[in-house]
């Protein structure tokens, strides 16, 4: 299929580059590329197999174009990876510290892939180890087992394998990606859910906690309400941004309860703007399982 083009006005402020960048995994993901002109680019394995998209927005309008055989299905849900379904109105500020960052991250929308394996499977990658050591992962098996994305693309873009691809890739190569046993077996055992069709269910795989849950729900339903408990540094930035101190996934929550339905796009929009804590001591090492 050739090159589909679909324009499109937004009619609400838009922060394209705050609302899609979490689902960018590390400068160098295959599936997801910066522009040097502001365009983002992505790789996805749609209903109708895979596709590249291509979106730029100049303030009043976004264009975009597509190819593969996913072309016309990602034109018809660039819309809602944006936000369109998103409201943001539905946050009402409750203190002075949320009221400035509603006001400093206007263009912030909670979009959504409806891509749940595509945000899932990283999501298993990232459990409990710094995002250096699951980008390396992702990138390894991207490139060794992901098509080249079709379109104008560098050789180095690929569309994510199909589910089912996942449970075939061999245990030698999940050692070569760096990653151990126990992650490649939860990964696997996801292939045999429909996830797409019962999002809701994740949890009962085996491996899949509420963080990785949450994770997932964020990126793929757009679910503003999604909250990663159990997550190294998103507690800290809470405190920190909303009481001064660092604290703990259970004070978390209670700082959050008067936001709930809205927890995620608080959590967002800390990411963005809030306090982070001073750095002190090592970081924490990136592991290599390769060398074991």
């Amino acid at each position: 299929m050739g090159e589909l083009r679909r324009d499109w006005r937004p009619g609400f402020a838009l922060d394209v580059r705050a609302t899609v960048g979490l689902h960018r995994r590390g400068s160098g993901d295959p599936a997801f590329v910066y522009g040097r002109d502001g365009s983002v680019w992505r790789a996805v394995q749609t209903p109708d197999g895979p596709g590249t998209v291509t979106i730029v927005y100049d303030g009043t309008t976004v264009s975009s174009r597509a190819w593969g055989a996913g072309a016309a299905w990602l034109l018809e849900q660039m819309p809602d990876f944006l936000g369109a379904s998103d409201d943001p109105e539905a946050l009402t500020p409750r203190d002075p510290v949320v009221d400035r960052l509603v006001r400093q991250s206007a263009g912030l929308r909670i979009g959504r892939t409806d891509r749940v394996w595509e945000a899932l499977v990283p999501a298993i990658l990232e459990q409990k180890v710094v995002g250096a050591e699951a980008w390396r992962a992702w990138r390894y098996l991207l490139r060794r087992f992901g098509e080249r994305a079709p379109g104008p693309v560098p050789d180095t873009m690929r569309v994510p394998p199909p589910q089912r691809e996942w449970a075939r890739i061999p245990s030698w190569e999940w050692h070569r990606s760096g990653i151990e046993p126990v992650r490649m077996r939860t990964i696997r055992g996801a292939t045999s859910m429909e996830v797409e069709r019962h999002p809701d269910r994740m949890r009962l795989l085996r491996g899949v906690g509420r963080w990785t849950e949450a994770e997932a729900r964020a990126r793929a339903l757009g679910d503003a309400d999604a909250v990663s408990v159990g997550d190294y540094h998103i507690p800290a930035m809470v405190g920190m941004t909303l009481v001064g101190e660092p604290v703990d996934d259970g004070r978390m929550l209670e700082l959050l309860e008067p936001y709930a339905g809205q927890r995620q796009r608080v959590v967002r929009m800390i990411e963005l703007h809030g306090v982070r804590r001073e750095r002190r001591g090592h970081r924490i090492s990136v592991r290599d399982y390769r060398e074991m």
